[in-house]
């Protein structure tokens, strides 16, 4: 397990310390999520710079080494 430390505003931490945000827990889901919505979202640059006539075979192999990467992160348990 990996200890992280970061600054917040006084304020912002509060609220998420009152809202449980701040917990191991919570803080791994957020991130994980984040993960995906990231991801999910290179994968649409990808495919807003693809030609919209042809998917070349860089570009799909590109596409299937992100989906593949994402699908190893989010089968691998978390390390502790």
């Amino acid at each position: 397990m990996t200890t992280v430390q970061i600054e917040l505003p006084e304020q912002l931490a509060r609220e998420a310390h009152s809202a449980g945000l701040l917990s191991p827990r919570k803080m791994e889901a957020l991130l994980r999520a984040q993960l995906r919505r990231e991801a999910v979202a290179e994968l649409h640059a990808m495919h807003a710079r693809a030609p919209a006539e042809t998917l070349t075979p860089e570009v799909e192999q590109e596409i299937l080494q992100v989906v593949e990467e994402g699908r190893a992160r989010h089968r691998k348990p978390p390390a502790r």
